[in-house]
């Protein structure tokens, strides 16, 4: 293990938008077409403080996660959203699952009763990485996203903490 996990800061948010935003570009995983300005995640992060996490190999930002109200309303408190996205070279050496280890712990202080997470049909290693840590699959909308002309299935999964 040569990265660290940290509480993102806003002046890591252009590079949070790089790896953002080649995925966005160059993938199905995300049904967004809308690309993210660095002004606007660096807002999310200060909003979200401790919640929005990286993990980082000397300066160089390998991926990230956060979460986010699932719903609004009081009622949906103890249910939160998460995103968790990796750049190339971070991918199958265990960051994923060390950021996902850390948000659970940042979830569980902040009273997170259960952690969802909506996965694109067109990213099968993403469902299987998230049955690996725990989810399970609790719903499938068929054909709800639209991106690159394709249907894409919406797979719901979510982990009670």
């Amino acid at each position: 293990m040569d990265w660290t996990i940290r509480p993102a800061k806003t002046e890591d948010a252009a590079e949070i938008a790089a790896i953002s935003n080649a995925l966005i570009r160059n993938t199905l995983i995300t049904f967004t077409t809308d690309e993210k300005a660095p002004a606007q995640i660096a807002r999310t992060i200060a909003e979200q403080g401790d919640r929005f996490i990286i993990g980082v190999r000397g300066d160089q930002i390998l991926g990230f996660a956060h979460y986010f109200p699932f719903r609004s309303g009081p009622g949906y408190r103890h249910t939160q959203e998460l995103t968790i996205h990796l750049g190339p070279a971070a991918r199958r050496q265990g960051l994923g699952r060390a950021l996902m280890a850390r948000l659970e712990e940042i979830a569980r202080a902040d009273g997170v009763h259960v952690l969802i997470s909506g996965i694109s049909s067109a990213n099968p290693d993403a469902v299987t990485f998230h049955a690996a840590q725990g989810f399970e699959k609790v719903g499938h909308l068929p054909e709800v996203g639209r991106k690159q002309d394709q249907w894409l299935d919406l797979i719901l999964m979510q982990k009670r903490l």
